[in-house]
């Protein structure tokens, strides 16, 4: 079998990975094995925290709206089963953005849902 010579593929395929790692601290940054392994660890951990991420902001925006919530005397659970009652299909980021945006827009929300929280207890 002859002899395969991969000079110019290999020097590539490192200099790809050495890229991918650059501003990574200590060897990983440096020499190609370590790169090679944080470059797939790094690789496998953007992969998880995609999916982390949207629950991340979903529960930002929850802890938004039960603060805003709670001025108007009422707590989260309550707010949310008010919204539902009252017809207004708003998501938690819509309403999030509101509060921080609108506050008197969101205001005007709370005597309806207040209502209809009443309206639920009795």
């Amino acid at each position: 079998m002859t002899r395969v010579k991969r000079g110019n593929v290999a020097r590539k395929r490192r200099k790809k990975v050495l890229k991918i790692t650059q501003g990574f601290r200590g060897a990983p940054s440096i020499l190609f094995r370590p790169a090679n392994q944080q470059k797939i660890k790094a690789l496998k951990y953007s992969y998880r925290d995609r999916n982390q991420r949207k629950r991340e902001f979903r529960s930002i925006w929850i802890t938004r709206i039960n603060a805003a919530v709670r001025v108007y005397g009422l707590n989260y659970s309550e707010f949310l089963h008010g919204l539902k009652k009252s017809n207004m299909f708003l998501n938690r980021k819509t309403l999030a953005q509101l509060i921080i945006g609108d506050t008197q827009g969101f205001s005007q929300l709370i005597p309806n849902i207040k209502k209809q929280v009443l309206k639920s207890s009795n």
